[in-house]
């Protein structure tokens, strides 16, 4: 950055917006002040502060979104979205204030010290929205039975041998039960309609999921990911939401560890000490991943849903997708043989996975 740029750091609030600028010389960061965190509060920041294309804005990732990006780099900004986990912070740092943090931002952006996260365009940030929606409607659904179950247990109310949970037989035998209380049976009741209700919004988001990636302009790259063992629809698109253009990471391993599944690493000198992985980066990558990674403990084949999920495939997909599972299922099986619980054996070979999503999603892109 030339002497000519100005560097804006934004503390970034639902009502309030607090302002720092630094110039590019060596002079201090002042702090402006405090703005609305309205369209119009923007657009006369930009006016005050810049020519907007002098400008290199940055604020923290948070609730508030990616609208401020978007706004800004409309009115000709440059503007970064800063991962808040990777931001530098002094260890004597006691005092924390919306200014200072807008100054921090400020004098680090200058600095070139702050590292900005992926910002999706409006397409993918809504088939995000669709993914996580389905995920969370999952999760309500898991609870809902949850709390079912524990309650008739509470009451010694167990399914009868050989009935398994949550199967056509199960309701039956739910739908059949009499209890003591009349209230007792009115919670019952509710019970299992929040658990229908819950049920059935999965199911609209589902089918909405299976229309929507058709006509995406993602749809090429999440059918030739579905070659893939254990990679069906919801996997697919929930990793081509969350990850975004795959040609952005350089390598595999760049993958993953973005979706915190390299291990933890504490070495000094000519002690090397490796710990468990590093958690970081993206959720929702890591979850679905690892789901998909315990299918490579089956011996390789192709049958079934996987068979009708290759048809149309160019060949080099599915000579990828049976690598993974020769190699998968090797490696899965020599950690296991050395000892290694099977969480952790999984883990690995979620993380060796990625590598071929990652060939997958390069190779499709590349005949489109």
């Amino acid at each position: 950055m030339d002497k000519d740029t100005i560097f804006v750091g934004l503390d970034v609030h639902k009502e309030t917006i607090a302002v720092a600028v630094a110039n590019g010389g060596p002079s201090d960061v002042r702090s402006w002040g405090v703005i609305a965190n309205t369209p119009e509060a923007v657009r006369k920041l930009v006016r005050q502060v810049g020519p907007a294309k002098r400008l290199v804005c940055g604020y923290e990732a948070g609730p508030c979104g990616y609208v401020l990006y978007r706004h800004l780099t409309r009115l000709g900004a440059h503007c970064v979205v800063v991962a808040p986990s990777l931001i530098p912070t002094k260890p004597g740092e006691r005092v924390k204030t919306d200014r200072r943090d807008a100054t921090k931002l400020a004098r680090l952006l200058r600095s070139g010290d702050l590292t900005p996260v992926w910002v999706p365009d409006e397409e993918h940030e809504a088939l995000r929205d669709l993914t996580r929606a389905r995920e969370d409607a999952r999760e309500d659904l898991l609870r809902a039975r949850h709390r079912l179950s524990k309650f008739l247990l509470r009451l010694g109310l167990v399914p009868p041998a050989g009935v398994k949970p949550w199967t056509a037989k199960h309701r039956q035998w739910l739908q059949g039960l009499t209890l003591p209380r009349a209230s007792q049976q009115m919670v019952l009741r509710e019970s299992l309609l929040v658990v229908d209700q819950v049920q059935e919004r999965l199911r609209r988001l589902e089918a909405e999921l299976a229309v929507g990636v058709t006509t995406s302009r993602h749809a090429a790259v999440i059918a030739a990911l579905q070659a893939l063992r254990g990679v069906g629809l919801v996997t697919a698109a929930t990793l081509v939401a969350e990850l975004g253009d795959l040609q952005r990471f350089r390598t595999p391993r760049e993958l993953m560890a973005y979706a915190g599944l390299v291990p933890s690493e504490r070495s000094s000198g000519a002690r090397q000490r490796r710990g468990a992985i590093t958690k970081t980066g993206n959720a929702h990558v890591r979850r679905v991943i690892v789901e998909a990674a315990w299918h490579y403990r089956h011996a390789p084949a192709i049958w079934g849903a996987l068979r009708q999920r290759q048809k149309g495939q160019p060949e080099r997909i599915k000579t990828i997708a049976w690598q993974a599972q020769d190699r998968l299922h090797r490696r899965y099986r020599r950690l296991v043989g050395r000892g290694k619980p099977r969480q952790q054996a999984v883990v690995a070979v979620a993380r060796e996975l990625l590598g071929f999503v990652w060939a997958t999603a390069r190779e499709s892109d590349r005949r489109q």
